[in-house]
């Protein structure tokens, strides 16, 4: 049993001893001389890094201060890259919003256009109708009248009128009126009468 501890401490022997006489006084060595180039003012630490990113394999672990910087700037601009996306959609979701509500407003002006040139036709037909009437009743009316005095009232007149109001008469009772009034106003009368039945 005495000859297994000692194969045992032979076998562990050899490990022991290499990092007891190289692995210790080496990170002792390494420790120092960081420790001097501190006091003499290198940057140890930059200088590991950047002779240790010249390394083909080792440089994929190591990052510099220029790659940190970039790095960070890189995520910066990431960052306000999506930050304006969110706001390019936030606005185009807005945009397509007030689409629709012009879609609907103009929907709404077509109706409303509609309504307005329904009800203007309407009125302007009631108009037509109610100046139609009054323009019987005021030939009936003149038919009624002595020549004379209905031509003095069509005189008054504007040529229009008075040109709608004879258009109801007879030709008997156009003719008596017309030789009542005085030449020029007849003329013109007449003129706008023909005009009128062209």
């Amino acid at each position: 049993m005495a000859k297994e501890i000692n194969e045992e401490k032979k076998k562990m022997n050899p490990i022991l001893w290499f990092f007891v006489a190289i692995v210790i006084p080496l990170l002792i060595v390494v420790s120092l001389t960081a420790v001097g180039l501190a006091i003499a003012g290198i940057n140890v630490v930059d200088w590991v890094k950047n002779t240790a990113n010249d390394i083909p394999v080792v440089n994929s672990y190591i990052t510099t201060e220029e790659e940190a910087k970039e790095e960070k700037a890189e995520e910066e601009v990431q960052s306000q890259v999506t930050e304006k996306d969110n706001e390019i959609e936030s606005l185009a979701a807005e945009v397509s919003n007030l689409e629709g509500i012009i879609e609907q407003r103009e929907q709404e002006i077509a109706q409303l256009e509609a309504k307005l040139e329904e009800a203007t036709s309407t009125s302007e037909e009631a108009d037509n109708t109610e100046q139609r009437d009054a323009v019987k009743e005021m030939s009936a009316s003149l038919r009624e009248m002595d020549s004379e005095q209905a031509a003095r009232i069509i005189e008054q007149l504007d040529s229009n009128t008075a040109v709608s109001i004879l258009q109801k008469l007879s030709n008997k009772d156009r003719g008596a009126i017309l030789q009542e009034i005085e030449s020029e106003t007849a003329a013109e009368i007449t003129a706008l009468f023909i005009e009128s039945n062209d």
